[in-house]
């Protein structure tokens, strides 16, 4: 009977590492930066963002986000490239003011990174010159 006992303690043990999560890793993924611009919609959804208004005033009733993907998405489907060309051209509009506010915010950050490698030395050397500096000033 006490081999029970520790069969028990041994199965106890696993699940409490198994319902823990200890053995998973933590992704190392970089922080996003609030401030970057948000990329442009395509033309499918340029488009959606139209279609979704007509379908709720046709369909008051209807709350199902699914049933309105389902529905755009047949409808751009049927549509023709001629019918598909404001959306297209809208797209491309806004993807190019999005390539402008991009560069201006790539160009922004290099600014912010070059002021931080101004010096060649690093802050420990700088410490450490000004220690010595110190140490000559008291002799």
């Amino acid at each position: 009977m006490p081999k029970a006992k520790s069969d028990a303690k041994a199965a106890d043990s696993r699940l409490k590492r198994k319902g823990a999560g200890a053995g998973r890793k933590q992704s190392k993924k970089a922080a996003k930066d609030p401030n970057k611009p948000k990329r442009p919609p395509s033309a499918f959804f340029v488009f959606m963002s139209e279609f979704r208004e007509q379908f709720k005033k046709e369909h008051p009733n209807n709350k199902s986000v699914a049933v309105v993907g389902k529905a755009g998405g047949e409808k751009w489907k049927s549509l023709s490239d001629a019918e598909k060309a404001p959306f297209v051209a809208t797209a491309e509009k806004k993807k190019q003011e999005y390539e402008k506010t991009i560069s201006a915010y790539n160009k922004q950050l290099e600014g912010k990174n070059s002021e931080e490698d101004e010096s060649d030395k690093s802050k420990s050397e700088v410490n450490d010159d000004e220690e010595d500096e110190e140490e000559d000033d008291d002799e």
